[in-house]
């Protein structure tokens, strides 16, 4: 829906509805084309059902459909469990979110029965963790080249992407996103990092060598004992031992708090993403490492990333970004010269215990690991496809048998269907270890202000969706070379506790909201309460009345984030959002956009194309819904555009795209702007789109500009949804 102007309470540059109103569309074309009640985790104990997902391929690896819930036989610790819930679902659809409520047996509906609409074509979590610790140079190279492959080409155009690492250097654009120029960056800050567990004693020790020596290999143990003899013939044969244990036993003290490192900031990734109800992917990036379970708890800390997999809905497929390896040792490694043979032999294990981990995190959360292979993108497009529909069980748990410790098995298998393969998770917590360690200590009190909620809301990782909040941003330079960003929100008023008052029904809305440079550094704010009134003449009610705010700033170029928030002060419900903006630089000279600022228009009965006439006024849309049959208006600013030596006039092309899926469906034809009469430094453009035959679903409007003097073009887009 639209929100009405007079609902706003600040407006992005007073005259902006006038600019919708009277540049019409005959100035362009008019293209046509043919209370967060329950986010509980994927698998969830302690309630009514248990729930986990499988998938099921057969000897081609293609997903098989059609199968029913007597297919299946279903087993907890060896115990067969009859099949409660049985539904087979589609990733990324806005039906998965109720399907996954569904299979718990918990209410789909908040309070007051006013549930946070679903979008249409939600698309898919992904998420991408770079093991940046245990990449060598060439590694690292794959990595980034297979995320810039997934971005520039497997990317959906509603899928939400992160992009995270085990060292942290990504820093704040370390986020869930759609917009890509975020993950471009987030990418670019991914350095060689690199680690060694080697000390400075001779001969060179590996870790893995270390690891046969703390496990008494006897042959790798001899080796070095002997060697550290001949080199200090004052030592006996049980203190170079003890020399040998020792020195071996401090590498893998360092090796163990890097590989603790990389295993703890995969847990709190899969741990924070349990708020997102859906389903998520996780790829995991790493060049290896391994386990040493003697010298810390690494299998402990597999369990748990297991079982907090499950809880959360996620699936890791493990990527080894060595690629084909056909040793461990290079050029550029220091070897050990041992005539003997004795380390050639003990290191021919040394690549598979390198993906034990890797291994077991992805069979165990029920997804692959893709390894030995250079071609790391077919394995990456084809996780995304065999992930993308999937079976959901649900079971009753045994209640009186819960506690904490206690790790189920998870066995599924199809009765007489032998030829088919079954991918399951292996198991689960019945109470999440990390969860009771946290109930035991002493917990500081919440702050109960609303302005101090209302910050916590805008600094969680994901979006509070007890209130749906619609975020809009758009900039564009004002008369004064500056430019003024606007922040615009919507809150549906339907999620709002209204109350009598003077006979009138009035509620009241906290609004804050926060702006954050790309180094996660703060900027501008705001907070302040808003007081909304609906009586018989101002019907603010739930079949689609809408409160509005508004928030502007003038900003130097750069990437931004704002975070918004808002708190019904009576329920005390809260709804968050946030949202990405880049911010040209004008003083390159380089040809720019403004945003688009599109709005509803109801098509007249009969159109005049003759220009002639006041237009009608076309409404703001920040929720950028629009109804079937409606009337789409945008306007756009082209900035720097090149002028003709004979008349200093620019020479200017539009074209304008409307996409679905990444694929264009409706296309224009490349029309020259209008320059008479108009400033040249902020050239305006605005055109009506039809979107009488699009179907229901989400699109993205494409508006490309072509300065036919300077040779250069400009792109700017934004998404909007046709209920």
């Amino acid at each position: 829906m639209s929100a009405p102007i007079s609902a706003i309470k600040r407006i992005f540059l007073s005259t902006l509805p006038c600019l919708l109103a009277l540049l019409p569309a005959a100035t362009g074309q008019t293209p046509s084309g043919s209370s967060r009640q329950d986010q509980t985790e994927v698998l969830r104990v302690n309630t009514d059902l248990v729930q986990t997902d499988v998938m099921v391929f057969d000897k081609e690896g293609r997903f098989v459909n059609g199968l029913r819930r007597e297919d299946f036989e279903l087993r907890i610790d060896g115990k067969l469990k009859p099949v409660e819930f049985f539904e087979r679902v589609a990733v990324g659809t806005a039906n998965e979110e109720l399907q996954l409520t569904a299979a718990r047996g918990a209410p789909s509906s908040g309070k007051n029965g006013a549930v946070a609409p679903a979008p249409l074509d939600r698309g898919r979590t992904v998420f991408f963790y770079v093991d940046d610790l245990h990449l060598d140079l060439g590694s690292l190279k794959a990595t980034q080249k297979i995320i810039t492959d997934f971005i520039e080409k497997e990317m959906s155009q509603n899928d939400e992407v992160a992009i995270a690492s085990a060292s942290g250097q990504i820093g704040f654009l370390q986020q869930l996103t759609d917009n890509k120029t975020v993950l471009r960056n987030a990418l670019q800050r991914i350095k060689l990092r690199p680690y060694s567990v080697r000390d400075i004693d001779r001969p060179p020790m590996t870790e893995y060598q270390a690891l046969l020596i703390d496990s008494y290999d006897r042959e790798v143990t001899a080796f070095f004992v002997q060697e550290l003899m001949r080199m200090s013939p004052g030592f006996s044969p049980d203190q170079a031992e003890s020399q040998v244990r020792s020195r071996a036993h401090i590498l893998l003290q360092q090796a163990a708090q890097i590989t603790a490192n990389t295993l703890f900031g995969l847990e709190s990734l899969i741990r924070s993403s349990s708020k997102l109800p859906e389903r998520k992917l996780v790829f995991f990036l790493s060049g290896g490492f391994f386990l040493d379970n003697r010298n810390s708890d690494s299998i402990g800390k597999l369990r748990r990333i297991t079982s907090a997999a499950a809880r959360s809905g996620a699936v890791i497929y493990s990527l080894d970004a060595r690629g084909l390896v056909a040793s461990l040792q290079d050029a550029s490694t220091e070897g050990t010269f041992d005539v003997s043979g004795r380390l050639q032999h003990a290191s021919l294990g040394e690549l598979n215990a390198s993906q034990d981990a890797l291994n077991a995190l992805a069979r165990d959360t029920g997804g692959r690991p893709i390894f030995n292979t250079n071609a790391l993108g077919t394995g990456l497009s084809r996780a995304l496809k065999e992930t993308s529909v999937y079976y959901l069980l649900a079971w009753k748990p045994d209640q009186e048998t819960q506690k904490a410790g206690k790790f189920r098995s998870i066995e599924v298998k199809l009765k007489e269907k032998p030829d088919l393969t079954v991918r399951v998770r292996r198991g689960f917590f019945d109470i999440d270890p990390a969860m009771g360690a946290t109930k035991v200590k002493e917990e500081k009190p919440a702050e109960k202000t609303p302005e101090a909620q209302v910050r916590k809301a805008i600094s969680s990782p994901y979006p509070e969706r007890a209130i749906p909040i619609s975020l809009s941003l758009n900039y564009m330079l004002t008369s004064d070379r500056g430019m003024l960003l606007a922040t615009s929100m919507q809150i549906p008023s339907e999620f709002l506790s209204f109350s009598s008052e003077d006979g009138k029904q009035k509620a009241t809305v906290r609004i804050g909201g926060l702006l954050l440079n790309d180094r996660g550094q703060a900027g501008a704010n705001f907070n302040e309460g808003i007081n909304v009134s609906r009586d018989s003449a101002n019907p603010l009610n739930g079949s689609g009345g809408n409160v509005g705010y508004s928030h502007q700033i003038l900003l130097g170029p750069g990437l931004y984030q704002v975070r918004v928030a808002a708190r019904d002060e009576r329920s005390g419900r809260i709804g968050s959002a946030h949202s990405w903006i880049e911010i040209p630089d004008l003083t390159s000279r380089h040809l720019a956009l403004s945003s688009l600022i599109i709005g509803a228009r109801r098509l007249p009965l009969v159109t005049n194309t003759s220009g002639n006439g006041q237009p009608d006024a076309a409404k703001i849309s920040i929720d950028r819904q629009f109804q079937r049959g409606a009337d789409l208006r945008f306007l756009v600013f082209t900035y720097n555009a090149a002028r003709a030596p004979s008349d200093s006039k620019p020479d200017l092309a539009i074209q304008v795209q409307v996409l679905r899926d990444n694929q264009p469906i409706v296309t224009t034809a490349l029309k020259k702007m209008a320059t008479e009469d108009a400033d040249l430094d902020r050239l305006p453009y605005a055109a009506d789109l039809s979107l009488a035959d699009l179907p229901s679903g989400r699109y993205l409007l494409k508006v490309t500009v072509i300065d036919r003097i300077s040779k250069t073009s400009a792109s700017q887009q934004t998404r909007f949804e046709i209920e």
